[in-house]
């Protein structure tokens, strides 16, 4: 069984940023699908940000030029580089991971973004 803990959430004002941690329990080397999503208030989950195989990104419309992802091997990590911060962030992130077939999910981190 796979475990992911999120952390690094925390209540930012606008145009501030936070970063968003996600430590895998088992070797990421050979994961080659990590993401992050979000759900704000009576809103459904959406794909924030994704790394897919050797290094490849997408993010949502929304977040674009803002948001980096990144993997860090050496510490089973992916992080979530969140800048110049929105009222509309404002949700749970979590992050997801898919390996050997199965998708794995972690407890979410609560992001406010209020002045």
């Amino acid at each position: 069984q796979v475990q992911l803990v999120e952390s690094g959430g925390g209540l930012v004002q606008p145009g501030g940023s936070l970063r968003l941690s996600c430590a895998v329990s088992a070797s990421i080397f050979s994961i080659n699908d990590m993401r992050w999503y979000r759900q704000a208030p009576q809103n459904e989950r959406e794909l924030v940000a994704a790394i897919i195989g050797g290094g490849f990104t997408n993010y949502a419309d929304s977040v674009k030029g803002r948001f980096t992802i990144s993997r860090d091997n050496a510490k089973n990590t992916v992080y979530l580089q969140m800048n110049s911060l929105k009222p509309e962030d404002t949700a749970v992130y979590y992050c997801y991971v898919r390996l050997l077939r199965n998708d794995y999910w972690g407890q979410g981190t609560q992001v406010t973004v209020s002045s």
